[in-house]
């Protein structure tokens, strides 16, 4: 059972193009049973292009589930992530992407998504997805992510930063704001280093 801890956010406290591919059905077939990259659930970046998460396939990722207009905790996980991608060696960064999911499906259109990007400074690498709500949830589910929407219409959720193989498998975890990064970066380095020796 993974750990989680909730946080407030509120504002007073704490036909998918991409699905279209002809081997797409393939190469999902080869996924373990532990591989998030399974779900059929279709996502929107704030590109608006339609996308499966199986089509974050072939490098790690670093996940967070969040809302663009959190107050607290949101904007601290994204620092992490940056804090993250700033650590790698500069011929890693570019090889492990970041991914950022919305919990609200209502205010987190891909238009405001591509606001927050623009705000944020994110650069290419960095994957900003709106689902449905059941999307969300499945996912969340899976990722061991807790959340509940309040009477204000912000969102209480778990800070947890996770990292997922090649194959979308969850490698690696971190519970928490502003902690440790090290060990999410040794571990992006050994699966890249992984990858390297294999393609020899």
């Amino acid at each position: 059972m993974l750990l989680v801890v909730l946080t407030a956010c509120g504002t007073t406290h704490e036909e998918p193009a991409c699905c279209a591919q002809p081997n797409a059905v393939a190469e999902r077939a080869d996924f373990s049973d532990e591989s998030l990259y399974q779900v059929e659930s279709v996502w929107t970046t704030d590109t608006k292009q339609r996308i499966k998460l199986a089509d974050l396939q072939g490098r790690p990722q670093v996940m967070v589930m969040f809302f663009a207009s959190c107050q607290y905790a949101c904007p601290i996980l994204v620092h992490d992530l940056t804090r993250i991608e700033a650590a790698l060696p500069a011929e890693l960064r570019g090889k492990t992407g970041f991914t950022l999911v919305t919990f609200d499906t209502k205010r987190d259109t891909p238009a405001a998504l591509a606001k927050f990007r623009k705000l944020r400074h994110l650069p290419a690498n960095w994957t900003l997805l709106h689902g449905g709500d059941d999307d969300v949830l499945e996912l969340a589910a899976l990722l061991g992510v807790k959340y509940k929407q309040e009477a204000s219409g912000q969102f209480a959720h778990s800070n947890l930063i996770t990292v997922l193989n090649q194959r979308g498998e969850i490698v690696h975890q971190t519970t928490g704001l502003g902690q440790d990064i090290q060990p999410a970066v040794r571990k992006l380095q050994e699966l890249l280093a992984t990858a390297h020796a294999s393609a020899k």
